[in-house]
């Protein structure tokens, strides 16, 4: 069934591709139909490619004379949305944890609640509840009610293997994506790739006016809350390696002063964590729904819904950390954390690297 599956979303993306390659009106509208002029056949590693550097805009949807209910049928954006997923699955390691794409929302919820409820039964077992629920001050308070070498271990192991599932899923997606000997990975090929991961231009459509709307009007609300994401993550991210160095390389546990450079990138990464999951679920219930891919709206729910629930619950226990309710926040906020390293390989995360895969290899397409 399966396989079934993928070759009819192959054989559709190679259907619709033939027909907007003679077509060709989309032309200028993004990257993908830049790539697509460059072929006068799609093979299935071409198709794979196409679909991860779709940014589903839906601009070419709304733009398409065969469209709906033309006889042709042409629906680019759902095509390519339902290509990528295959390629999640075909390219994820280790290859039996790609069935966890399927019914993405529900194995998210399921790591979820068993995250939380293993990390709260465990510390109700293993901690003095006159610990837990008293109020902690100064560096190493977070240490008197877990660990340091259990958080490290815990955190160590999952992430670890997180960053390894992802790093080879990539790889398998670009040794089988990637540009022939004539395009080469230049200097610009790289600055052009990370620019437009960047800017996230090609949410930006042609002109710079936005995706379509569900009125079919254009808007950059996407864009901004994208970025309000991507970049809360990144700081969030940064803020964590910095906290390492001072622990590691300058003996100053956690928590840290309001003020310190820990808490300031974290503190900024959470709020571009609340805004732009927000947005963009407030944007995803209110978008049109013919362009898209309704199937995976599961896991872009959870994956949004996650990182939303990982930065409100680090806020708060920032904003309480002082308070006999630090216990309790902190392991929640640990529990959500679990689950989204856990699931990591295995959700809309990889979006992000295999579309970056793919925007380097539209790079050194351009620069040749």
């Amino acid at each position: 069934m399966e396989e079934e599956i993928q070759r009819s979303s192959l054989g559709e993306a190679e259907r619709t591709m033939t027909i907007c390659n003679a077509c060709r009106y989309c032309e200028g509208l993004c990257a993908t139909f830049q790539a697509m002029t460059l072929r006068r056949a799609f093979a299935e590693t071409d198709l794979d490619y196409l679909a991860n550097l779709c940014h589903n805009c839906t601009a070419c949807y709304h733009g398409c004379q065969y469209a709906p209910p033309h006889y042709f049928d042409l629906n680019v954006p759902r095509t390519l949305a339902s290509l990528r997923i295959d390629t999640y699955q075909r390219y994820a390691w280790p290859g039996f944890m790609a069935r966890l794409f399927e019914r993405n929302g529900l194995v998210v919820s399921i790591a979820i609640a068993v995250s939380l409820a293993l990390i709260i039964v465990l510390l109700f077992a293993y901690q003095d509840p006159a610990v837990l629920f008293s109020q902690h001050t100064g560096p190493g308070a977070f240490y008197a009610v877990i660990a340091h070498y259990v958080m490290i271990s815990v955190a160590g192991a999952t992430f670890g293997f997180s960053v390894l599932a992802v790093v080879i899923s990539c790889l398998r997606f670009w040794n089988s994506t990637k540009p022939g000997s004539k395009s080469k990975l230049s200097i610009g090929a790289w600055a052009r790739a990370l620019r437009n991961t960047a800017t996230l231009k090609y949410l930006g459509g042609e002109l710079g006016e936005g995706c379509s709307t569900e009125d079919e009007r254009w808007s950059n609300r996407r864009r901004y809350f994208h970025q309000f994401t991507m970049w809360g993550f990144i700081l969030c991210f940064a803020s964590t390696c910095v906290a390492t160095i001072y622990h590691y390389g300058f003996d100053i546990a956690a928590p840290y002063s309001l003020f310190s450079l820990p808490v300031l990138l974290g503190s900024v990464g959470g709020v571009g964590l609340l805004v732009g999951p927000a947005g963009q679920l407030w944007l995803k219930t209110r978008s049109d729904p013919r362009p898209a891919n309704v199937s995976q709206y599961g896991m872009d729910y959870a994956f949004l819904a996650s990182l939303f629930l990982i930065s409100l619950t680090g806020m708060l226990l920032l904003a309480l950390r002082e308070t006999a309710a630090m216990g309790i926040l902190l392991a929640i906020h640990l529990g959500f954390v679990l689950a989204f390293f856990v699931t990591l390989p295995y959700s809309k995360f990889v979006h992000a690297v295999y579309r970056f895969a793919a925007l380097l290899r539209f790079g050194a397409e351009m620069r040749r």
